[in-house]
């Protein structure tokens, strides 16, 4: 496990998430209730798509903050233009924090992939090489998806313009969320 926090090395989970990221081969599924990340974590998201691995996020299609459920669906188009599939989870604010990668690897933790839990917040996760308890996390990890609306680029391209602008616009906050 690690822990991360203010008074910690700055860039622990950022980079951890990265590297992991960067690091997988064939299946990448995380789900999150607050998406509101640094550029490096979306390109390595990006990337990692592009070069073949099945990347899916789930995320809460309700937020308790329509700020950063606006800010989440800023990066939208780009994820989906990667290859990304997104899941927004139906029934309630899904507050889970789980990445699991390849089968093999997973982390589960109180991280947002967020900025305020990378540089503000004290946080601690682990991570697990176990292969059942990463595949008794990927059975959940489907029952959130098997409960979501999948989120298509068409659907995104035909947002209205005005709903784009205000998540873009509304992103542009993400270093003070």
């Amino acid at each position: 496990g690690f822990a991360d926090g203010p008074t910690r090395r700055r860039g622990t989970t950022p980079q951890f998430l990265t590297t992991s990221i960067g690091q997988t081969k064939h299946t990448l599924i995380i789900s999150t209730p607050y998406f509101v990340p640094d550029y490096s974590l979306v390109s390595a998201l990006c990337a990692t798509s592009y070069r073949g691995v099945d990347v899916t996020i789930i995320f809460p299609k309700h937020n308790d903050s329509f700020i950063v459920a606006a800010t989440s669906r800023s990066y939208y188009w780009e994820l989906l233009e990667a290859g990304v599939k997104i899941y927004e989870y139906k029934p309630g604010l899904l507050h889970a924090k789980t990445l699991t990668i390849d089968g093999e690897i997973s982390l589960i933790g109180s991280t947002n992939l967020d900025l305020r839990s990378f540089h503000l917040n004290y946080e601690n996760n682990i991570v697990f090489s176990d292969n059942k308890l990463t595949a008794d996390i990927i059975e959940r990890q489907y029952q959130y998806i098997a409960d979501s609306d999948e989120v298509t680029l068409e659907e995104v391209n035909d947002w209205p313009l005005p709903y784009r602008i205000w998540n873009n616009v509304v992103a542009t906050m993400g270093p003070i969320l």
